[in-house]
């Protein structure tokens, strides 16, 4: 892999998240958010968890299961381009996928651990594709995207969610 993503690679928007991430190391950059992710929600109990800081708010369990979630979609992505598929991929709704989880009924350890499953197979993913793969793209959510700024996406957007964690949750 070479670089970061450029302009054209990704939808603007996705450039709010693509842009949180330093370096051009992402795989070094989700190797450690695993580690910080880990650490930081060590501290937080089965009740803190169901904590929303507005009514209308999601809950800790939620934003985390919404994290999993999206991680899959991007590295479903990921793989679908990098092995060549030219079909298009829907978008990824979140307000009818975080009602239809259900988080709050699953307990707060059991997220983090699937948090932790998620990540380590997106780093073996990313890890083993051929160099060539991460120049591939496709069209997800009607925008052309390439497998390296879905590279750079999942972390962005785990850092996206861990600012607004530590600013409103913690």
């Amino acid at each position: 892999m070479s670089g970061r993503p450029q302009p054209s690679e990704a939808a603007a928007y996705y450039f709010t998240y693509i842009n949180q991430v330093e370096g051009d190391d992402v795989l070094r950059v989700m190797e450690t958010q695993l580690e910080q992710v880990m650490h930081l929600t060590t501290y937080i109990s089965e009740e803190k968890s169901l904590h929303r800081y507005a009514p209308d708010k999601w809950s800790m369990r939620e934003v985390v299961n919404h994290i999993n979630d999206s991680e899959r979609v991007f590295a479903y992505r990921a793989l679908w381009f990098a092995r060549g598929h030219e079909t298009p991929l829907p978008s990824f709704e979140q307000g009818i996928a975080v009602p239809a989880a259900k988080a709050d009924a699953t307990a707060w350890r059991v997220h983090i651990e699937e948090f932790r499953a998620v990540r380590a197979a997106t780093i073996s993913l990313f890890r083993n594709l051929p160099a060539e793969a991460w120049e591939r793209s496709g069209i997800a959510s009607d925008n052309r995207v390439t497998v390296r700024a879905l590279a750079y996406i999942i972390p962005g957007h785990l850092a996206h969610h861990m600012k607004i964690f530590r600013e409103r949750y913690l």
